[in-house]
């Protein structure tokens, strides 16, 4: 089994119910979930859950830490700018916070970005450059 894999990428949230309302309404459906601590979503070959910020660092063996967000970036990859902007439309109707409106930007692309209820940031994009897979997920191809 190679060490280089992320299996499960969890997020701590304020609000659970909150949470679950936003990602349901960009048509996210959970897998499985402990109501009031904890929920998880299938997603290509992994797993995203979102816990409790209290459960989650006492689940670390540090209750009493101050956890934050917004210093790392959650992306995802679509097949078309006009998919980018449908998803990034889609994602401040449900409640997410502007933080930069998709625009072709530097290195060939086209992205945006939103932060979730939460403060997550979120990238919507399209690469010309990393084709996706047909389930939607992306393998870097080769120099």
């Amino acid at each position: 089994m190679t060490p280089q894999r992320v299996t499960l990428i969890t997020l701590g949230v304020t609000d659970l119910d909150r949470s679950k309302a936003f990602y349901g309404a960009l048509g996210w459906t959970p897998t499985r979930e402990m109501p009031g601590e904890v929920v998880f979503y299938q997603i290509n070959g992994m797993a995203l859950g979102f816990f409790g910020l209290g459960p989650l660092a006492k689940d670390q063996g540090r209750p009493d830490a101050k956890l934050g967000t917004g210093a790392m970036t959650l992306a995802q990859n679509f097949n078309t700018e006009n998919e980018v902007d449908a998803a990034y439309t889609a994602a401040i109707a449900a409640g997410a916070t502007p933080l930069k409106a998709p625009e072709k930007v530097f290195w060939g692309g086209y992205s945006g970005y939103y932060a979730d209820p939460d403060g997550h940031v979120w990238e919507v994009a399209h690469n010309p450059f990393w084709p996706l897979n047909e389930d939607g997920s992306l393998t870097l191809p080769p120099e």
